[in-house]
């Protein structure tokens, strides 16, 4: 039986590997201005308010408003609270605070219009919902999941619907077209599994993802997943799923530090990331080139997207073999003047999000090698 005493000591070891990977510093020699985006305090969670067209982000003891570059920019409502777990569904922003209760706020006005509060729960991290009607919270400390129905909001309903999920459940998402939620899991190695909503059966969709504490889980409209994982001690990800989390790839994303609960905006096809570990909001646009070709000229199948280049441009390529790639920029001459990347990574799809590169308007070239291969890329900035 889960104890209150080996909850409490599994909630600290949870809290400790925050604070000690968000202490946990990659240094790369850069192109880039020092972020100066991280205006947030506790950030744990975003969602996309599709009503306001804006991001929301769980900011400890309030509601943050976040710009298009990630800066906080201001309060939602004047008291609303969200200490772990966020979702949109319809007209309201519902957050999960401490003690088990989950509270709902309208998102026009910002004021509190449902609240539940649900005895006996360990400690409630990760939200979804249906859109309509259902809310799902799953229970970090007591492994369980609940479903609330929130048709009536003055008098909100709850339902445990899983009583033990074996793994620890952190992030969870909604999966309509299969009927079923999809949630990952804390520790090492850690599994994603799903919940079956004709039946509540849970059953494991990938045994061996080889991430480690994943964080968050959401999908986009074409039936991809997205992921994100802390690592262990350190290299946090953002992996991306087909639908029968058969294929993956890596979207690399310069400047994670322990992704939280991540959100996969449809109306925008941008996915959210909230950085626990610094503090931060990076957002991933995914418009995709009509053409990325791989040639004997073009081994990688490398590509920037758009071009010239903006804070939003997207490098794509493809290894067939894990190695160390080396992404430099180069002048108009051929002189090194930046280092973007040197990282070893695995064999399989990327996508490199470029950021504010501070460089003087002209013309400039991308060179990829990986020890055997090599290709330049001109781009404009």
């Amino acid at each position: 039986m889960f104890g209150l005493e080996n909850f409490y000591n599994l909630q600290e070891s949870y809290m400790k590997s925050k604070k000690l990977l968000s202490m946990t510093l990659v240094v790369m020699c850069i192109v880039f201005r020092l972020d100066t985006s991280a205006q947030f305090g506790s950030i744990e969670s975003i969602e996309y308010d599709s009503v306001n067209g804006r991001f929301l982000v769980s900011n400890g003891n309030n509601v943050q408003i976040a710009d298009n570059d990630g800066n906080a920019a201001g309060q939602f409502g004047t008291a609303p609270r969200a200490d772990y777990g966020m979702e949109v569904m319809g007209n309201a922003l519902f957050t999960i605070i401490n003690n088990g209760i989950i509270r709902a706020y309208d998102l026009t006005s910002g004021e509190q219009i449902s609240t539940i509060t649900i005895p006996g729960t360990n400690f409630l991290n990760g939200m979804a919902s249906n859109g309509e009607n259902l809310v799902w919270v799953t229970d970090f400390g007591a492994k369980k999941i609940y479903e609330i129905d929130f048709s009536n909001m003055l008098s909100p309903q709850y339902t445990q619907i899983v009583s033990n999920t074996v793994t620890t459940p952190n992030g969870i998402c909604y999966d309509g077209d299969n009927s079923r939620l999809v949630f990952v899991n804390w520790s090492g190695n850690a599994k994603i599994k799903a919940v079956s909503l004709p039946d509540y059966t849970v059953t494991t969709l990938v045994e061996n993802t080889g991430l480690a504490n994943i964080d968050g889980i959401d999908n986009d409209a074409y039936g991809n997943f997205y992921i994100s994982s802390w690592g262990a001690p350190a290299n946090p990800k953002i992996t991306k799923y087909n639908n029968d989390f058969s294929l993956s790839e890596v979207i690399t994303v310069l400047g994670l530090s322990s992704p939280a609960d991540i959100c996969y905006a449809q109306e925008i096809d941008t996915l959210a990331i909230p950085n626990s570990g610094n503090q931060t909001v990076k957002y991933v646009g995914f418009e995709t080139p009509s053409s990325v070709q791989e040639s004997v000229e073009n081994p990688f199948g490398f590509s920037c997207y758009p071009n010239p280049v903006t804070d939003k441009s997207v490098l794509y390529f493809k290894l067939k073999q894990a190695s160390v790639v080396r992404i430099e920029i180069l002048d108009s001459i051929g002189r090194s003047v930046g280092l973007l990347l040197e990282e070893n990574l695995s064999a399989t799809s990327h996508k490199i999000v470029i950021g504010e590169l501070d460089l003087s308007a002209g013309i400039y070239m991308w060179r990829i090698s990986d020890g055997t291969s090599s290709y330049v890329l001109p781009f404009v900035k």
